[in-house]
Protein backbone atom coordinates (compact mmCIF):
# COMPACT_ATOMS: atom_id res chain seq x y z
CA UNK A 1 0.00 0.00 0.00
CA UNK A 2 2.95 2.39 0.63
CA UNK A 3 4.56 1.94 -2.45
CA UNK A 4 1.34 2.26 -4.49
CA UNK A 5 0.70 5.66 -2.40
CA UNK A 6 4.26 6.93 -3.03
CA UNK A 7 4.06 5.86 -6.93
CA UNK A 8 1.00 7.48 -7.34
CA UNK A 9 2.39 10.67 -5.53
CA UNK A 10 5.17 10.32 -7.63
CA UNK A 11 3.18 10.18 -11.33
CA UNK A 12 0.56 13.00 -10.41
CA UNK A 13 3.81 15.29 -9.11
CA UNK A 14 5.16 14.12 -13.16
CA UNK A 15 2.08 15.01 -14.35
CA UNK A 16 1.78 18.65 -13.13
CA UNK A 17 5.10 18.96 -13.75
CA UNK A 18 4.72 18.32 -17.41
CA UNK A 19 1.63 20.58 -17.56
CA UNK A 20 3.62 23.36 -16.28
CA UNK A 21 6.37 23.15 -18.61
CA UNK A 22 3.21 23.11 -21.35
CA UNK A 23 1.73 26.03 -19.81
CA UNK A 24 4.79 28.26 -19.57
CA UNK A 25 6.01 27.38 -23.22
CA UNK A 26 2.57 27.96 -24.42
CA UNK A 27 1.38 30.69 -22.48
CA UNK A 28 4.94 32.41 -21.46
CA UNK A 29 7.01 31.83 -24.51
CA UNK A 30 4.69 30.96 -27.69
CA UNK A 31 1.65 33.10 -26.98
CA UNK A 32 3.54 36.54 -26.43
CA UNK A 33 6.02 35.65 -29.25
CA UNK A 34 2.97 35.07 -32.03
CA UNK A 35 1.10 38.32 -30.37
CA UNK A 36 4.40 40.38 -30.92
CA UNK A 37 4.88 39.24 -34.12
CA UNK A 38 1.46 39.82 -35.14
CA UNK A 39 1.65 43.38 -33.92
CA UNK A 40 5.02 44.48 -35.47
CA UNK A 41 3.74 43.14 -38.92
CA UNK A 42 0.15 44.33 -38.90
CA UNK A 43 0.31 46.84 -36.47
CA UNK A 44 3.47 48.23 -36.56
CA UNK A 45 3.11 51.95 -35.49
CA UNK A 46 0.52 51.16 -33.11
CA UNK A 47 2.93 48.75 -31.61
CA UNK A 48 5.23 50.89 -31.32
CA UNK A 49 3.06 53.55 -29.52
CA UNK A 50 2.00 55.80 -32.26
CA UNK A 51 5.74 57.59 -32.14
CA UNK A 52 5.66 60.66 -34.25
CA UNK A 53 9.02 61.58 -36.14
CA UNK A 54 9.94 64.97 -37.22
CA UNK A 55 11.55 65.98 -41.00
CA UNK A 56 15.01 64.98 -40.24
CA UNK A 57 13.42 61.01 -38.88
CA UNK A 58 13.74 61.92 -34.76
CA UNK A 59 10.96 60.50 -32.58
CA UNK A 60 9.76 63.45 -31.24
CA UNK A 61 6.64 62.47 -29.20
CA UNK A 62 3.52 60.05 -29.63
CA UNK A 63 0.51 61.07 -31.22
CA UNK A 64 -1.67 59.70 -28.03
CA UNK A 65 -0.04 61.23 -25.29
CA UNK A 66 0.28 65.48 -24.91
CA UNK A 67 3.23 67.63 -23.99
CA UNK A 68 3.96 70.80 -23.12
CA UNK A 69 5.70 73.50 -25.31
CA UNK A 70 7.69 75.46 -22.77
CA UNK A 71 11.00 78.27 -22.24
CA UNK A 72 13.17 77.40 -20.06
CA UNK A 73 12.32 77.26 -16.55
CA UNK A 74 13.99 79.89 -14.69
CA UNK A 75 15.44 80.74 -11.62
CA UNK A 76 12.84 81.41 -8.97
CA UNK A 77 9.30 79.68 -11.10
CA UNK A 78 7.74 76.99 -9.94
CA UNK A 79 5.96 76.30 -13.67
CA UNK A 80 8.04 77.12 -16.88
CA UNK A 81 6.66 79.88 -19.11
CA UNK A 82 4.86 79.16 -22.60
CA UNK A 83 7.01 79.29 -25.27
CA UNK A 84 4.27 81.25 -27.65
CA UNK A 85 5.77 80.70 -30.77
CA UNK A 86 4.23 77.35 -30.96
CA UNK A 87 0.72 76.17 -30.59
CA UNK A 88 -0.40 75.43 -27.25
CA UNK A 89 -1.94 72.21 -25.99
CA UNK A 90 -4.97 72.22 -23.44
CA UNK A 91 -3.73 72.94 -19.69
CA UNK A 92 -2.54 69.92 -18.35
CA UNK A 93 -1.90 70.92 -14.04
CA UNK A 94 -5.01 70.78 -13.48
CA UNK A 95 -5.19 74.73 -13.79
CA UNK A 96 -3.84 74.92 -10.42
CA UNK A 97 -1.46 72.84 -7.84
CA UNK A 98 -2.14 69.36 -8.41
CA UNK A 99 -0.38 66.42 -6.97
CA UNK A 100 -2.52 64.17 -9.41
CA UNK A 101 -2.15 65.93 -12.54
CA UNK A 102 1.33 66.36 -13.30
CA UNK A 103 1.65 68.25 -16.71
CA UNK A 104 1.89 65.76 -19.24
CA UNK A 105 4.55 63.70 -17.00
CA UNK A 106 3.54 59.49 -17.12
CA UNK A 107 4.23 58.91 -13.32
CA UNK A 108 0.45 60.40 -12.64
CA UNK A 109 -2.01 61.64 -14.69
CA UNK A 110 -5.71 62.32 -14.12
CA UNK A 111 -8.43 65.01 -13.85
CA UNK A 112 -9.03 68.11 -11.17
CA UNK A 113 -12.18 65.97 -9.38
CA UNK A 114 -13.47 69.06 -8.80
CA UNK A 115 -17.30 69.73 -8.98
CA UNK A 116 -18.24 72.93 -11.94
CA UNK A 117 -19.54 74.66 -9.17
CA UNK A 118 -16.06 74.62 -6.72
CA UNK A 119 -14.91 78.14 -6.33
CA UNK A 120 -11.34 76.76 -6.82
CA UNK A 121 -11.65 75.30 -9.88
CA UNK A 122 -14.34 78.72 -11.26
CA UNK A 123 -11.35 81.12 -10.52
CA UNK A 124 -9.01 78.58 -12.44
CA UNK A 125 -11.23 78.69 -15.11
CA UNK A 126 -11.16 82.46 -14.70
CA UNK A 127 -7.41 82.98 -14.50
CA UNK A 128 -6.74 80.80 -17.52
CA UNK A 129 -8.97 82.64 -19.43
CA UNK A 130 -7.09 85.82 -18.63
CA UNK A 131 -4.29 84.16 -19.81
CA UNK A 132 -5.49 82.94 -22.75
CA UNK A 133 -6.51 86.32 -24.04
CA UNK A 134 -3.39 87.83 -23.12
CA UNK A 135 -0.77 85.65 -24.62
CA UNK A 136 -2.82 85.58 -28.05
CA UNK A 137 -3.84 89.04 -28.43
CA UNK A 138 -1.96 90.76 -31.29
CA UNK A 139 -1.45 93.91 -31.94
CA UNK A 140 -3.55 94.09 -35.08
CA UNK A 141 -6.02 91.20 -33.68
CA UNK A 142 -7.76 90.95 -30.44
CA UNK A 143 -9.15 88.27 -28.01
CA UNK A 144 -12.71 88.49 -26.73
CA UNK A 145 -13.31 86.19 -23.83
CA UNK A 146 -16.28 85.16 -25.55
CA UNK A 147 -13.85 83.59 -27.84
CA UNK A 148 -12.11 81.03 -25.75
CA UNK A 149 -13.39 77.58 -26.00
CA UNK A 150 -13.81 75.23 -23.14
CA UNK A 151 -10.68 73.51 -23.71
CA UNK A 152 -8.55 76.12 -23.50
CA UNK A 153 -9.34 76.51 -19.97
CA UNK A 154 -10.04 72.96 -18.79
CA UNK A 155 -8.00 69.58 -18.70
CA UNK A 156 -8.74 66.92 -19.73
CA UNK A 157 -10.22 63.63 -17.76
CA UNK A 158 -6.73 62.26 -18.37
CA UNK A 159 -4.64 65.39 -18.47
CA UNK A 160 -2.64 63.57 -21.51
CA UNK A 161 -4.73 64.71 -24.47
CA UNK A 162 -2.79 65.51 -27.39
CA UNK A 163 -5.36 66.98 -29.16
CA UNK A 164 -7.35 70.38 -29.15
CA UNK A 165 -10.26 71.44 -31.13
CA UNK A 166 -9.90 73.62 -34.49
CA UNK A 167 -11.31 76.52 -32.75
CA UNK A 168 -8.87 76.78 -29.66
CA UNK A 169 -6.27 76.44 -32.51
CA UNK A 170 -7.82 78.86 -34.89
CA UNK A 171 -7.99 81.46 -31.84
CA UNK A 172 -3.72 80.81 -32.13
CA UNK A 173 -3.38 81.49 -35.79
CA UNK A 174 -2.90 85.34 -35.42
CA UNK A 175 -0.39 84.67 -31.99
CA UNK A 176 1.97 82.27 -33.91
CA UNK A 177 1.94 84.09 -37.11
CA UNK A 178 3.60 87.46 -35.65
CA UNK A 179 5.95 85.41 -33.42
CA UNK A 180 7.42 83.38 -36.44
CA UNK A 181 7.08 86.16 -38.85
CA UNK A 182 4.59 84.29 -40.91
CA UNK A 183 1.20 85.32 -42.74
CA UNK A 184 -2.07 84.35 -40.94
CA UNK A 185 -3.09 82.94 -44.19
CA UNK A 186 0.03 80.19 -43.84
CA UNK A 187 -0.81 79.32 -40.66
CA UNK A 188 -4.04 78.96 -40.76
CA UNK A 189 -3.93 77.26 -43.70
CA UNK A 190 -1.22 74.63 -41.34
CA UNK A 191 -4.40 74.48 -39.03
CA UNK A 192 -6.61 73.31 -41.86
CA UNK A 193 -4.33 70.98 -43.11
CA UNK A 194 -3.91 69.24 -39.98
CA UNK A 195 -7.80 69.25 -38.25
CA UNK A 196 -8.95 65.60 -38.37
CA UNK A 197 -12.70 64.92 -38.45
CA UNK A 198 -15.52 63.14 -36.42
CA UNK A 199 -13.93 59.22 -36.98
CA UNK A 200 -15.91 57.22 -38.94
CA UNK A 201 -18.26 60.91 -39.58
CA UNK A 202 -20.10 60.36 -36.29
CA UNK A 203 -17.55 59.59 -33.66
CA UNK A 204 -15.83 62.00 -32.03
CA UNK A 205 -15.41 65.95 -32.48
CA UNK A 206 -12.89 67.20 -35.14
CA UNK A 207 -9.36 67.64 -33.27
CA UNK A 208 -5.75 68.92 -34.18
CA UNK A 209 -2.58 66.80 -33.19
CA UNK A 210 -0.60 69.56 -31.22
CA UNK A 211 2.51 67.86 -31.99
CA UNK A 212 1.81 67.23 -35.71
CA UNK A 213 0.84 70.75 -35.97
CA UNK A 214 4.00 72.16 -34.24
CA UNK A 215 5.78 70.00 -36.51
CA UNK A 216 4.88 70.99 -39.82
CA UNK A 217 4.65 74.75 -38.19
CA UNK A 218 8.57 74.14 -37.65
CA UNK A 219 8.73 73.33 -41.55
CA UNK A 220 7.26 75.94 -42.89
CA UNK A 221 9.36 78.41 -40.86
CA UNK A 222 12.32 76.46 -41.54
CA UNK A 223 11.45 76.85 -45.51
CA UNK A 224 10.34 80.76 -45.03
CA UNK A 225 14.06 81.49 -43.86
Amino acid sequence: MTNNSVGNTGRMLWAALRALLVLTVVCGVLYPLAVTVLAQVAFHDKANGSEIKDASGKVVGSELIGQTYDLPLQDGQEQAAPDLKWFQPRPSNGLGANSVNTRYKLILSGATNRSGDNPELIQWVKDAKAAVVKDNSTPGWKVKPSDVPADAVTSSGSGLDPHISPEYAKLQVHRVAEKNHLTVAQVDRLVADHTDDRTLGFIGEPRVNVLQLNIALKSLVTDEN
